[in-house]
């Protein structure tokens, strides 16, 4: 006579679900790939919020070979670069109708010292007028250079 073992029927596990719950090596995937979208957007904004500061240096720079030979029509056209660059960032009616000392002042405030109205960047209003300015191409350029580097950020 067989012995009755107390066995019970086979009972197959709940069917695992394909989406739900995922494996940890999911979530961390996941998890990288938000990551790696934050990052994203964060440096398309950063790389949009400093195009004009971009486009100025790469402006600065052709004009510094193109008229290399014309020191006046260099610092004209560095005026207008300047001009155009704050118009960007600051409201149009604040910026365009400077001119003369009230510019000068308005640049060095933006540099922090006064290397406009008491240095070499004096001859952006003086040079275009007065054929016999002295113009220090290179103290000019380096320090239009420095100015567009120090505004990062926009402010309107």
């Amino acid at each position: 006579m067989e012995q009755q073992l107390p066995l019970r029927d086979i009972h197959l596990p709940e069917p695992i679900s394909i989406l739900w719950p995922l494996a940890p090596g999911w979530w961390l995937l996941l998890a990288l790939l938000l990551l790696l979208i934050l990052v994203s957007i964060w440096l398309l904004r950063l790389r949009k919020r400093n195009a004009p500061k971009r486009i100025a240096l790469r402006k600065l720079k052709k004009l510094e070979k193109a008229y290399s030979d014309e020191p006046k029509k260099l610092v004209q056209e560095i005026s207008t670069l300047l001009r155009r660059f704050y118009i960007t960032k600051y409201p149009r009616n604040e910026v365009a109708s400077l001119t003369g000392q009230a510019w000068l002042a308005f640049l060095d405030n933006q540099l922090g010292q006064q290397s406009f109205t008491a240095g070499e960047g004096r001859c952006l209003i003086d040079a275009p007028y007065r054929p016999d300015v002295a113009i220090d191409v290179k103290a000019l350029l380096k320090l239009c250079r420095i100015l567009l580097k120090k505004n990062d950020t926009l402010v309107s």
